[in-house]
């Protein structure tokens, strides 16, 4: 998926970021940390990165003037669009290599790993 990613211009945190964006328009780049698990510094990297891409714009919060909102341009909608194509195919893929195994056995363990990693 990575690779496939790279392709297009992307990374996977990037995708993550316009994929969010994508639902909550107009997000705060701490907004976008806390939902990527990243520091704010690190969000302001890939932002700063999706900005010169010409995948979002950012522009001053209405209210809180120190806080920046960050949206998708069309060519972000365009390039998540692909980027969409590429996770889902992905997803496919993993879903046929398991599609033998028993799906409450891989259930039980993807949420013991998931616990695991609290």
């Amino acid at each position: 998926m990575d690779g496939a990613l790279q392709q297009i211009g992307l990374t996977t945190p990037q995708y993550a970021v316009l994929n969010f964006l994508r639902t909550e328009p107009g997000a705060s780049n701490a907004e976008l940390a806390r939902r990527s698990f990243v520091t704010p510094q690190t969000m302001q990297g890939i932002v700063v990165a999706l900005e010169r891409s010409g995948f979002v714009v950012r522009a001053p919060h209405a209210k809180h003037g120190r806080v920046q909102t960050t949206e998708l341009t069309d060519q972000g909608r365009t390039v998540l669009a692909a980027a969409s194509t590429i996770v889902a195919g992905a997803e496919a893929r993993l879903r046929a290599a398991s599609a033998p195994l028993d799906p409450q056995a891989v259930t039980a363990t993807l949420l013991r790993l998931a616990e695991a990693l609290r």
